[in-house]
């Protein structure tokens, strides 16, 4: 009760004075002549009306009404007054009530502007014989009657103001009950702008007029608003209760009847005033029932019709009339929107009285529509990506099946060429005999003929030599296939899709041919092949270090212990060892990613101390897992990676045949178009996915390329084809190293170089795999007959196998043998342990006890655990930050990188949208289900419906935004430490998201819109919808990226409850403000609470000061929301390139 008495006491304080003063102003325009006065309206009631007192009703007659309709004087004077009065009303509005009204002057005009129909001042002046103006409240009354009402409670039996001078304990008046009011008298001036004397009214008390409300315990009489229906009460004698106002006469009085309203308040305490669904009111003493095809609302003053902008009566003329205020009858107003009604909805169903219009119609067919939408989608999403994969491969064909063609024709050339090879050396043979027995006979002229046939013996000698020396010249010959010349493009002179595949598979073809001439390539033979084709030398890195050891920061662990070698350009290396020997931390090492650990020793880059990160442009790093994107085709993988980490300056026509070169040499032909795969939907098998694994990184054309475990999982022949693809690459410069657990012998033997690690990561060998036997003999360790050398080294150092070593050497021994072997020097600590580990058990004994003396606390362990994961985060950044590029390779920048994740982001979320329109489906059962069970409440302006969509809405959205970032993570982390950019990765997520972020609205909206059926449009539901969408996305990507997958989905089911929870307990608070929910709501709110008006004025007013929200702030709202938003996502981006969670 206080919260609507507080908020209606500025308002009918300051607002029904001023109208009622308004009514006499259209009554003195009558008098004036500007509208035809009422029939039954005498001049002296119009005279008593405006105040004039001059009428005397007795005397003057037909001179008296000449007097007040020609008095230009009297009517500017009445007219200034109250015009000044209206005025400083509305001012006084616009600065007490601005947290509940927006539009002074148009809300004004919709609750008290009475010129459309003044019948019943009209009537009401003839009730009162002219003494309307000395019955109406004054500004003094009005202060003085809210003033009362709240400081009596916050209860219902408080419907009565304070003693007054006109109403007390002694002083009880027939108009000081409920519905009755008194006149001031003829004498007594009234000022209705007077806000502090109460004017004496004990005279003529009598019912209130319809039309208006007379409060209990005051003697005066207030308008009621537009959109009320105040009749007379009528006496109900069952109950002896004036219905339908529900106030009792006076007991023992029995010329006191019902009279007319007691209260204006909100919907809640005053619903008897409003008037009534199914029915519209066109003034406050009418009420119409709705008529078929139209609906009428709570509080309507019209029924709804068609949009127009003509009064109801059809005359244009009168289409101003209604916003009369101001200015003259003559001048329209400056906005015309109050007019434009909506109607009911074709095919719609509104019967006579309906209070709304049924329109679930729309709502189910848009669900069929939704359905037929979401089916298509379903089944057609991949047709698109389909058709143009096709389109690619019929164009890869053909021009594969040219350079197949091409080649063939260069083998028939060649043979050709062969054969005239051997009938020229047959005929040169011939030609000698013949020419010697020539000689022989004849001497004299021999030397002209001879000189002849010596000149053309030696044109056919040099033609001979020429085609010994260069087989492939095409000298004297024109050789065209297919009606084109067999040239040699180059790759910056190709522009269509079909002239850049005829140039990489003529490429390919070429390579195919000439490995086929040199089975033993050496690297020379291959770098002068590669010249002859155009393709740009690597540069090429060797990596050498020494003393390399790797330390945990906190434990003071070591991993690595003095390990000294060198990775040379050329060569395929191989690591090997038990588990736990520190094979691929050495890996990461040398990649520069080992990361929470100390690193001591030296690391040189082509002999020269150099940060291997500065190189990380041209380094490729094959992890052990298969990431890989599977939703992409094992092409689109590989070209993408190509197109992100090749040269900026390489022509499209080299990168395609880098790509091409990568897929023939892996085998990867059959299933280039395939799918990779994901756990959902099957794909390649695992040894192709290893293959593209191993592709992602020599598409890159890296210098060094380190593979940590790229043949587990394959069978032999795949093995064998991943090794003879990277010793290919080895050829052309690669220093290749890879971690390799029990290869086959013949796999084995391809390598070059051999790393074997003990535990402990201390180096047992490092040298050339020719060699290892020989070394391991003159150990004692002879490999027995049928058994793998590899894995029997394995099995010793795991303690698997105890060879016969030479005396003095053991196992443990095995690494310091090396060292000594290489002349290193060997650490102190190492010696140590090797003495250690030959002591007595009483020596045992004691390192035990000594080591229990210097066992660690749980603490210190704790504090080391948490030092090294910190370490490891900042080494994590630091790797990943920019840096200094050594590597001189100038990647796309920034805003080409994010094109090419914006089409890969656009072919993932295509392929995925079947999820998609799942998400859709959701979405629109959502919205049915709270449309439907959450009906909009007029009390609350649809709050608990606005409640409930901030709720699923949120939930909904949020999990969708997961996927973004959840499923991709791990590959994010490869892309990134190859040197890709984060910003244009983020972006295009988000850019994509944009989609979503634009639909989800519409999707729900279509829903819940046509089965809630609020007064807000929808155009304003989807402006906030839209904004909370973007806003919960933003934060739908932080908790993707900071939390685990599980986490991420559990945070985003709680969250919104949570702060919608908040936001509507915890009320006008610093920690509501913090919750996006409250400013989502109060949107909601704001959008549905402006299309209430009239009537509805201290009933919106109560409800947005109960709720603290402010008709003000709809801007502020969709802009805080927005804010919120692009916070969210500088705080998931800055997570994304913080931290990384393994």
């Amino acid at each position: 009760m206080a919260c609507w008495v507080a908020a209606a006491m500025h308002l009918l304080l300051l607002c029904n004075a001023a109208a009622a003063a308004r009514a006499a102003v259209a009554l003195f325009a009558a008098v004036d002549g500007t509208t035809p006065l009422p029939p039954r309206l005498s001049l002296a009631e119009a005279a008593a009306a405006i105040g004039t007192g001059d009428y005397d009703d007795g005397t003057t007659g037909d001179k008296g009404s000449q007097a007040i309709v020609g008095s230009p004087i009297v009517a500017g004077a009445m007219n200034d007054r109250l015009r000044a009065l209206t005025s400083s009303f509305a001012i006084a509005i616009g600065k007490k009530l601005d947290y509940c009204i927006k539009d002074t002057e148009t809300e004004w005009n919709q609750a008290f502007d009475f010129s459309k129909d003044t019948t019943f001042l009209t009537n009401c002046m003839k009730e009162t014989k002219g003494d309307l103006q000395q019955r109406i409240c004054t500004a003094a009354e009005m202060r003085f009657y809210f003033d009362s009402l709240m400081g009596g409670g916050d209860t219902a039996e408080t419907n009565y103001v304070k003693p007054n001078v006109n109403c007390n304990r002694s002083s009880w008046i027939d108009g000081c009950e409920p519905g009755w009011a008194c006149s001031a008298g003829p004498d007594q001036k009234i000022d209705l702008q007077n806000s502090k004397d109460i004017p004496y009214r004990p005279l003529k008390c009598q019912s209130c007029c319809p039309g208006f409300f007379c409060p209990h315990g005051l003697t005066c009489m207030i308008p009621c608003p537009l959109g009320a229906y105040c009749p007379r009460s009528s006496l109900n004698t069952s109950t002896g209760i004036c219905d339908p106002y529900n106030y009792q006469p006076p007991p023992g009085n029995p010329n006191h009847t019902c009279g007319a309203a007691d209260i204006w308040a909100d919907v809640v305490t005053a619903d008897d005033i409003f008037c009534p669904a199914g029915f519209y009111c066109p003034s406050t003493i009418q009420k119409l029932p709705c008529s078929s095809g139209y609906y009428c609302r709570k509080g309507s003053t019209s029924q709804t019709s068609k949009p127009s902008l003509v009064h109801r009566d059809g005359n244009p003329d009168h289409q101003y009339q209604l916003l009369w205020f101001h200015s003259s009858p003559s001048t329209p107003p400056k906005s015309t929107a109050a007019h434009l009604t909506a109607g009911c909805y074709k095919k719609s169903s509104c019967p006579p009285n309906s209070a709304t219009q049924d329109i679930t119609i729309f709502g189910a067919l848009l669900v069929v529509a939704s359905c037929l939408v979401l089916l298509i989608i379903y089944n057609f999403s991949g047709q698109i990506l389909t058709n143009r994969e096709k389109r690619q491969a019929k164009s890869r064909e053909a021009a594969a099946r040219h350079a197949r063609e091409t080649a063939q024709a260069r083998e028939r050339w060649k043979s050709a060429k062969d054969v005239a090879k051997k009938a020229g050396v047959g005929l040169q043979s011939q030609l000698s005999r013949t020419f010697s027995r020539k000689k022989a006979g004849q001497a004299q002229p021999g030397p002209s003929r001879v000189g002849d046939a010596g000149g053309k013996k030696n044109n056919l000698t040099d033609m001979m030599r020429s085609i010994e020396d260069n087989p492939e010249s095409d000298e004297g010959f024109n050789l065209e296939v297919g009606d084109k010349a067999l040239k040699k493009p180059t790759g910056k002179q190709m522009h269509t899709r079909s002239q850049i595949f005829k140039y990489a598979y003529g490429q390919i073809e070429k390579e195919k041919a000439m490995q086929q001439e040199n089975h033993n390539m050496t690297f020379s033979g291959v770098i002068s092949m590669a010249k002859d084709h155009d393709v740009s030398t690597r540069p090429s890195i060797e990596i050498a270090f020494k003393d390399l050891t790797l330390t945990l920061k906190g434990s003071k662990k070591k991993l690595l212990r003095s390990v000294t070698g060198k990775l040379s350009p050329g060569k395929v290396a191989a690591v090997m060892g038990p588990s736990g020997a520190g094979k691929t931390t050495f890996l990461s090492a040398i990649a520069g990613k080992a990361t929470g650990c100390g690193t001591s020793g030296l690391v040189l880059i082509n002999g020269k101390i150099e940060p291997i990160r500065g190189y990380k442009k041209i380094i490729g790093f094959v992890p052990q897992d298969d990431i890989v994107h599977g939703n992409l085709t094992v092409e689109e993988n590989l070209w993408f990676n190509a197109r992100c980490r090749l040269s900026a300056d390489m022509s499209k026509a080299d990168k395609v045949l880098v790509v091409e070169r990568v897929i023939e040499s892996l085998g990867l032909q059959p299933v280039r178009d395939s799918l990779v795969g994901t756990v959902e939907q099957r794909g390649i098998s695992g040894g192709q996915r290893k293959r593209v694994n191993v592709g992602l990184e020599m598409v890159m054309e890296p210098s060094v390329l380190i593979l940590d475990e790229p043949t587990s999982g394959l069978d032999s022949a795949s093995s064998l084809l991943l090794l003879r693809a990277l010793r290919r690459e080895a050829l052309e410069g690669v220093n290749i190293s890879m971690v390799v657990h029990q290869p086959s012998y013949t796999l084995y033997r391809m390598f070059d170089d051999l790393i074997l690690l003990a535990k402990g990561g201390m180096t047992v060998y490092h040298g050339p795999v020719k060699k290892v036997e020989e070394y391991f003999t003159g150990l004692g360790i002879v490999v027995p007959e049928r058994v793998n050398p590899p894995d029997y080294y394995i099995d010793i150092l795991e303690g698997i196998v105890k060879p016969n070593l030479s005396p003095g050497v053991s196992v443990k021994d095995l690494p310091i043998r090396w060292m000594v072997h290489n002349g290193y020097d060997v650490p102190r600590d190492m010696l140590q342990s090797s003495s250690q580990s030959e002591s007595t058990s009483r020596g045992s004994m004691d390192h035990a006890s000594s080591h229990d003396d210097a066992a660690p606390s749980i603490v210190s362990v704790l504090w080391g655990n948490f030092k090294d994961i910190l370490g490891q985060k900042k080494d994590e950044y630091d790797y990943n930050k920019t840096s200094e590029d050594l590597s001189k390779r100038k990647t796309p920048g920034i805003l080409r990188q994010y094109r090419y994740f914006l089409g890969r982001c656009g072919k993932q979320r295509l392929r995925d949208a079947r999820i998609q329109g799942v998400d859709y489906l959701i979405l629109c059962l959502a919205g049915i289900c709270l449309g439907t069970l959450a009906k909009v409440s007029d009390e609350t302006f649809g709050a608990l419906g606005y409640t409930y969509t901030v709720i699923a809405v949120s939930l909904l959205c949020k999990i969708g935004a997961l996927r973004s970032f959840t499923l991709d993570k791990i590959n994010y982390w490869r892309e990134r430490a190859s040197g890709m950019s984060s910003l244009a990765y983020f972006m295009s997520k988000d850019t994509i998201d944009h989609f979503n972020t634009v639909v989800k609205p519409i999707v729900y909206l279509s829903m819940f819109y046509f089965f809630n059926n609020p007064r807000s449009s929808i155009w304003e539901n989807y402006i906030v919808l839209l904004a909370l969408v973007y806003c919960v996305t933003g934060i739908g990507y932080t908790f993707a990226i900071f939390f685990q997958p599980g986490s991420a989905q559990l945070w985003s089911a709680l969250l919104p409850v949570v702060l919608t929870l908040i936001a509507t307990q915890q009320k006008d608070t610093i920690l509501a403000d913090l919750c996006y929910t409250k400013w989502a709501l109060e949107a909601f709110v704001i959008a549905n609470a402006q299309n209430y008006s009239g009537v509805w004025l201290i009933t919106r007013c109560g409800s947005l000061v109960r709720s603290g929200y402010d008709i003000e702030h709809e801007a502020l709202c969709i802009a805080v929301l927005i804010a919120n938003g692009i916070l969210f996502r500088c705080v998931a981006f800055f997570c994304m390139v913080t931290f990384q969670k393994n």
